[in-house]
């Protein structure tokens, strides 16, 4: 079994994967509502229209895993991207794999904090939500659709998060 340590999830060390959605992250920035809101415009677009699928909104609610938790697959969306937006104030870890064939030693952990969400790009593998301190709701913004849009891998070895 391999350890996986759980990076800080920073918009640069996440490139590769997608987008972090962040009001740290650079972007146009103006005012809006006779001056009472600041607008951090289009952090992050999403691609859901392959094969005539559409964006939807959904609420999942995740179970913390623990320090014996093994990581044994990953998957990801060939139409479309995924964003997770946190609804809970706590942490909780990303596990990502570049897009293509997985490689398993190519697979990156972060831990996001309260405040940090993310859009996986299509294709992305990645662990499904990994809450870590307690059940936790993500808005989830994807595609629905005809079409096959969730490829799983189970891993050759198992991976336990240093948490």
């Amino acid at each position: 079994m391999r350890a996986l340590e759980l990076l800080p999830l920073t918009a640069v060390g996440f490139a590769p994967f997608g987008d972090v959605i962040d009001t740290a992250v650079a972007c146009e920035r103006y005012p809006i509502n006779e001056g009472r809101t600041q607008r951090h415009h289009a952090l992050s677009k999403l691609d859901c229209e392959s094969q005539d699928g559409c964006t939807a909104l959904s609420v999942f609610r995740a179970t913390p895993v623990d320090n014996n938790f093994l990581l044994q697959g990953l998957e990801r969306h060939p139409l479309s991207s995924q964003s997770f937006i946190p609804l809970s104030p706590y942490p909780y870890a990303v596990v990502v794999a570049p897009a293509g064939s997985l490689q398993e030693d190519a697979i990156s952990g972060f831990l996001a904090q309260p405040g940090q969400s993310i859009t996986y790009r299509k294709g992305t593998w990645h662990h499904y939500l990994l809450a870590l301190r307690a059940p936790s709701d993500f808005v989830v913004v994807d595609r629905v659709g005809p079409g096959e849009n969730c490829d799983e891998q189970v891993l050759v070895e198992p991976l336990s998060l240093i948490l």
